[in-house]
């Protein structure tokens, strides 16, 4: 049996001529059916709108919009309703005028622990009133001693806010880190300034625990 051998450039050569008489045709076809399209230019026009004066004599002659008469209804109010005679009532005078000063600084409600630790000030807080912690029945029997070092937020008006320990010396109910937080959380501040303005900022110090 004999295999008849076909060279791909044949093949290839016989589809280029049929496509090529295709697409001369459809370009044919599309310049017969549709119309030659014109692209006309863009003419920009500018109109220019001149204010004219109205003279006087012409004003004289112009008539002013006519007033709209309104009716007036009379209301009548019965002395007596489904025969009883109308209550007198009382007027009761529960709003007061109010008087509102734009300059004036509104107290913003303290929110404990919410101050940024990154607050910059010139002057520190300073406190101007401070309680002794009570030292623990069982801290002093057990002869503990040291510092429970605070983190404080002090309020710009001076009061003391949020506490967190730093460091701890005995924790627990009873214990000098509780005794040191009921203490400070009584003191009272200078506060901070920035500029002059009173800031709440955070202030770490420590409360010492001595038994001499």
């Amino acid at each position: 049996m004999h295999h008849k051998i076909v060279d791909w450039k044949d093949v290839a050569q016989s589809f280029y001529e049929k496509s090529l008489s295709l697409a001369i045709l459809l370009i044919l076809f599309s310049f017969l059916v549709f119309p030659k399209l014109e692209v006309k230019p863009f003419r920009r026009e500018i109109k220019v709108t001149e204010a004219i004066e109205i003279p006087p004599e012409i004003k004289e002659k112009i008539r002013p919009p006519e007033q709209t008469v309104k009716p007036v209804i009379q209301i009548v109010v019965d002395e007596e309703i489904d025969g009883e005679e109308e209550e007198e009532l009382e007027i009761v005078e529960t709003i007061e005028k109010t008087i509102l000063d734009p300059y004036e600084e509104k107290e913003v409600p303290k929110t404990f622990g919410q101050t940024s630790r990154f607050v910059v000030y010139e002057d520190p807080p300073v406190p101007i009133r401070q309680v002794k912690p009570v030292y623990p029945d069982f801290a002093k029997k057990s002869g503990i001693e040291g510092s429970v070092v605070l983190e404080v937020e002090v309020f710009a008006d001076g009061s003391v806010g949020a506490i967190e320990i730093k460091k701890s010396l005995m924790a627990g109910p009873g214990g000098l880190d509780e005794a040191a937080i009921n203490a400070v959380r009584q003191w009272e501040f200078s506060p901070a300034k920035s500029g002059g303005k009173p800031v709440s900022v955070w202030v770490t110090f420590p409360v010492e625990f001595s038994l001499n």
